[in-house]
């Protein structure tokens, strides 16, 4: 399903979200008007790494960002492999991959850096490379 946010479509995996359409479009329209800084949608996690990926995205609070390589720490593995799975995550915003960053940039972002960029900014987060 596609949802628009800051101007920009995201496309999302519904099906991995035990909740109606309707009750998605709503959550994300609150969040753009900052009337909700986290979603409280039931995710289906992958049973696999991305999944494992999925749940530290999960745990990172709004305004706060981790990198690929702090994420790759906390699991044992490679940061690419982290950057890997953000890239498959079915549920980009709902499931905050932006908040996982590069560690001096951005980097990478299936919605385009500009929409990385503008959600960081909407939750008051520093963004790695701004002076």
């Amino acid at each position: 399903m596609q949802i628009q946010l800051f101007g920009h479509e995201q496309e999302i995996d519904a099906s991995a979200i035990d909740a109606e359409p309707a009750a998605i479009h709503e959550q994300v329209r609150e969040y753009e008007a900052g009337a909700r800084t986290a979603f409280d949608l039931e995710i289906e996690f992958p049973d696999d790494f991305t999944g494992d990926v999925m749940r530290a995205m999960s745990e990172i609070r709004p305004g706060e960002t981790r990198t690929y390589g702090e994420v790759a720490a906390d699991l044992e593995t490679a940061p690419i492999a982290v950057g890997q799975a953000c890239g498959r995550n079915p549920t980009p915003v709902i499931v905050p991959c932006h908040r996982i960053v590069g560690a001096d940039s951005l980097t990478g972002y299936a919605g385009g850096l500009a929409l990385k960029r503008r959600l960081l900014e909407h939750e008051g987060a520093a963004i790695p490379g701004d002076s």
